[in-house]
C-alpha cells in the first residue's frame, strides 16, 4: 500500500495537524482520514490552505472534540450534512461524516443523506483525482486509500467520474464547470466519456444558483491559463446558459471578402495574456469582457470590411444587464464598465500624436484603475506579425511614459473641480441641476485642456469670467 508521509514532510505544519487528528480519532475510536483536495494537492506538490477531514459516524460530534483539544471555541455546523468547518488559524479544517447523497431532478441539493464507510463516501465524490483518503490514525498514518485509481489518473493527467458521469453530473450539475476549472489549473484532460455526458446535460446548469455559477467561473479565471476552460464551457455548451454574451462570439461566420480576428479565439487570448501579466481576477474578467458588444455591434464597410463602432460604449451598458444576472458585486460592476469604455481610449492614443489634453483625460477617466487599464491594454495585443508588435509597443511605452509622473497621477486620480457644485449653487442662485454641472465641467475642461492651472484661484477666476454665459441661456 502506497504511504504518503514522505511527501508531507515538505508541509510539517500539515503533517503535525494530520497527527493531531489522528491521535484525537484514535482516543474516540474513530476511524479519520484526509480525503479529496487535500491529498490530491500533496501529490502535485501544491501548498495546502485547507484541511478536509472524513470521519466515520457523527462528523459534528467529532468537530466538536477536535476544536476543543485544539482551543478553537466555536465550530460551525451543517446538520444536515453531518459536517462541520472549524476555523482554525492559519489553516481550517473541514470535517464531515462519511456519507450517501441521493438527488431529485430538479435540485442539486441532497434531498436524502445516508451515513455510509470509506468506500461509500469515495464513490459519491465528482472524480478520482477527488476520491483518495489518507488514514490519520496512528498505527496506518499515512496510507493511501485509492479504490479508484485516482492516483494513476493523476499522474496519466486524467479528469475521470468515480461513478457513471450521466449520473455524477445529473445529480450535481456544477460538477461539468468543476470539470472545466480542474481541466484549466491542473492540466488534466477530461475523458471521453464524462466530455460526451457533460455536452448531454449541459442544460442541467440552470437548476444551479446564479451565485454558485458565479463562484465557479470566477475560479476558472483565477487559473494559471484560465482559457483551458473557458474554452471547455463553449465547446460542450455549458457557455450559453452561463454566460451567453461570451457565447455568441464564438464562430462569428466571415465571408471571403473580409476577413476579421475570430472574437471568441481573440478574446481567449486576451484573458491568458492578462493572466500572464497579473494574478488579479478582476482584470481577467475585464480582459473576458473587454469585446462583449462586439457581435451586436459588427457591421461591414464597403471599404475596411468588418467594424464594430461603438462598441466599448454599447459593452459598457451591456454590462448592467450581465452584473444583475450574474449577481456581481457593484464594486465589480463599476470596475467591469469602466475598464468596457475606457479599453480603446489608450490604444487610440498609440496611434496618433499625443497631446497633454488627451493623456489627462485618460488618467481621469480610469482614476484609480489606470494601471489595470493599460494592463488590460497590454493584453489586448495580439497581432501574430511581429513588426506591428513592435510599432505599437513603442507607441504605446511613450503612453505610458507620459502618463508616469507620480504627481500627475496623484492630481488626476480623483480629478474634479476645484470649484464644487455648492459654490457655484450658491453664487449663481441656482438650485442643483444640469446648469451646474455644465459649468464644472467647462471648469474641468479647461484644466484638462492646459487652458487654466489646476487650482482654485485659477478655476475661480475662469469660473466668474463664464457664468454669466451659462446663466443667460438657463
Amino acid at each position: 500500500m502506497t504511504n504518503i508521509q514522505n511527501l508531507l514532510e515538505r508541509q510539517p505544519f500539515v503533517k503535525s495537524l494530520m497527527v493531531q487528528i489522528g491521535e484525537i480519532a484514535s482516543k474516540q475510536k474513530k476511524k479519520a482520514y484526509a480525503v479529496g483536495g487535500v491529498v490530491r494537492d500533496v501529490f502535485v506538490g501544491k501548498e495546502l490552505k485547507e484541511i478536509d477531514i472524513m470521519v466515520i459516524g457523527d462528523g459534528i460530534e467529532f468537530a466538536k472534540v477536535v476544536a476543543k483539544q485544539m482551543g478553537v471555541p466555536k465550530i460551525v455546523p451543517f446538520h444536515r450534512f453531518s459536517t462541520a468547518h472549524i476555523p482554525s488559524k492559519p489553516i481550517p479544517i473541514e470535517i464531515a461524516a462519511a456519507r450517501k447523497e441521493t438527488y431529485s431532478k430538479d435540485s442539486r441539493k441532497p434531498n436524502k443523506v445516508t451515513y455510509t464507510n470509506l468506500e461509500g463516501d469515495l464513490l459519491r465524490r465528482d472524480f478520482t483525482v477527488n476520491a483518495m483518503a489518507v488514514d490519520l490514525l496512528p498505527d496506518n498514518f499515512g496510507n493511501l486509500y485509492d479504490p479508484y485509481n485516482g492516483l494513476k489518473d493523476l499522474l496519466s493527467k486524467q479528469l475521470i467520474t468515480p461513478m457513471d458521469p450521466d449520473e455524477t453530473f445529473s445529480d450535481d450539475p456544477v460538477r461539468m464547470m468543476r470539470a472545466a476549472y480542474f481541466s484549466s489549473k491542473l492540466n488534466l484532460k477530461i475523458d471521453n466519456d464524462c466530455y460526451e455526458s457533460m455536452s448531454r446535460q449541459a442544460e442541467r446548469i440552470k437548476i444551479v444558483s446564479q451565485e454558485r455559477i458565479t463562484t465557479e467561473f470566477t475560479k476558472i479565471l483565477s487559473t494559471e491559463k484560465p482559457s483551458v476552460g473557458l474554452k471547455i464551457l463553449q465547446e460542450v455548451g455549458l457557455m450559453k446558459h452561463i454566460f451567453p454574451e461570451i457565447h455568441v462570439m464564438y464562430g462569428m461566420e466571415q465571408t471571403k471578402e473580409w476577413k476579421h480576428k475570430d472574437v471568441f479565439f481573440h478574446t481567449m487570448e486576451v484573458v491568458d495574456n492578462a493572466a500572464k501579466l497579473s494574478k488579479k481576477m478582476k482584470l481577467r474578467f475585464a480582459a473576458l469582457v473587454h469585446d462583449i458588444a462586439k457581435p451586436p455591434t459588427r457591421r461591414v464597410d464597403p471599404k475596411k470590411g468588418y467594424t464594430f463602432h461603438g462598441h466599448d460604449a454599447v459593452g459598457e451598458r451591456m454590462l448592467n444587464k450581465v452584473a444583475r444576472r450574474m449577481k456581481l458585486s457593484n464594486s465589480l460592476k463599476d470596475y467591469l464598465k469602466k475598464l468596457t469604455l475606457l479599453h480603446l481610449r489608450p490604444i487610440a492614443l498609440a496611434k496618433k500624436v499625443i497631446t497633454d489634453s488627451a493623456v489627462r483625460r485618460v488618467m481621469v477617466a480610469a482614476g484609480e484603475d489606470l494601471d489595470d487599464l493599460l494592463t488590460l491594454c497590454r493584453a489586448d495585443i495580439t497581432t501574430k506579425n511581429p513588426k506591428k508588435v513592435r510599432k505599437y509597443m513603442r507607441n504605446f511605452e511613450l503612453v505610458e511614459e507620459r502618463m508616469s509622473d507620480v504627481d500627475e497621477r496623484d492630481s488626476m486620480k480623483k480629478f474634479q473641480s476645484p470649484v464644487r457644485g455648492d459654490e457655484i449653487m450658491k453664487v449663481c442662485g441656482l438650485n442643483e441641476g444640469r446648469v451646474v454641472g455644465l459649468i464644472k465641467t467647462d471648469i474641468e475642461n479647461a484644466i484638462l485642456d492646459g487652458r487654466i492651472e489646476n487650482n482654485y484661484d485659477a478655476a475661480n477666476t475662469y469660473f466668474m469670467k463664464i457664468k454669466d454665459s451659462y446663466l443667460s441661456k438657463s
